[in-house]
């Protein structure tokens, strides 16, 4: 396999003890062309540091900062932490700080995040099971703290989720998600609904529409939906996952699959390609986070490699 730049992994514990490891070499690279991203920063190398969902907070030039969403189960396992992942000319690193979950308890299996337009602070992460939670990151930037939890709409039989995002415009907000589907006999199901909060910060959906999609790579043991954004123009993009067992192989793929508007009166459509163009493939790794980063055209990945733990990467795939 081919050798990537010089990478800098440091994972911060939550006790403020640093572990740290420079001139790790990546050995797994993407199959982007020379235009692309030419490879990936480790972020761990375990089960519990995998990225299953990941919202960026800022960027400039090739620095960004996120939040990003651990899928761990067991009690006291992280669940969210803030990553810094720089890639510049000189190599590429990747800092991650865990944070505190306060004021609820720690979700089962979180595999989505993003955040709110409008606010500095604030969340919207998703469990596989459906629940959302409405999240504020404390003044000291140390925790989370839950405002509110509530369950998605029109969660279907079997429905497994891993994918969530937000839409803003005139003013409105909507939501997209999807059940990842499993398989070739289930492909994912959409859902795209007008949002809103309480005074309480709670969720409150609008009604719920809904489309199917079936990923065109890969194939075999394929997760249809492991995550998706949406452009400034408006462009449906979806992360699709091979996933055959904890050791891999990994396959992926981010494609163009459609299509979001939301217009003045909120009123929210959704369109779903006939024939979804293929933008990128990313052999060897499992994306689960995807994110755009408005004004940019680059695409944030993050993945959940299982026993291989995660990486992140970027892409120019969001015009």
């Amino acid at each position: 396999m081919r050798r990537t730049a010089l990478t800098t992994i440091a994972v911060l514990c939550a006790g403020g003890a640093v572990a740290a490891g420079t001139g790790v070499t990546a050995a797994r690279t993407s199959d982007a062309p020379a235009h692309a991203a030419t490879g990936w920063t480790q972020v761990g190398d375990d089960m519990r540091s995998g990225i299953s969902g990941l919202a960026v907070t800022s960027s400039r030039g090739g620095a960004y900062r996120a939040v990003i969403a651990l899928d761990n189960k067991r009690r006291g396992e992280n669940r969210i932490a803030r990553l810094t992942y720089s890639a510049d000319g000189s190599g590429r690193t990747a800092t991650v700080r865990p944070l505190e979950w306060n004021g609820g308890a720690e979700p089962i299996d979180l595999e989505a995040l993003e955040a709110v337009p409008g606010t500095s602070d604030e969340y919207l992460a998703v469990a596989s099971r459906g629940i959302v939670y409405h999240l504020q990151a404390t003044d000291d930037g140390s925790a989370v703290e839950v405002r509110d939890l509530s369950p998605l709409p029109a969660i279907g039989q079997g429905d497994n989720f891993e994918s969530f995002t937000l839409v803003s415009r005139h003013g409105k907000l909507a939501a997209v998600w999807a059940d990842r589907g499993e398989g070739e006999d289930r492909p994912a199901t959409l859902y795209a609904a007008p949002l809103s909060f309480n005074t309480y910060g709670e969720s409150v959906f609008g009604a719920v529409t809904k489309a199917v999609y079936h990923a065109p790579y890969p194939s075999g043991d394929v997760r249809h939906a492991s995550d998706l954004s949406v452009t400034d123009s408006g462009r449906l993009l979806i992360a699709s996952a091979s996933d055959q067992g904890d050791d891999g192989p990994f396959d992926s793929a981010v494609s163009d699959a459609g299509s979001v508007t939301l217009d003045r009166s909120g009123r929210v459509r959704l369109t779903v390609a006939k024939s979804p163009g293929i933008l990128r493939k990313f052999k060897g790794y499992k994306v689960e986070a995807l994110d755009c980063v408005s004004g940019s055209g680059t695409a944030v990945l993050g993945t959940d490699d299982e026993n291989a733990g995660g990486a992140v990467t970027t892409a120019r795939i969001c015009h």
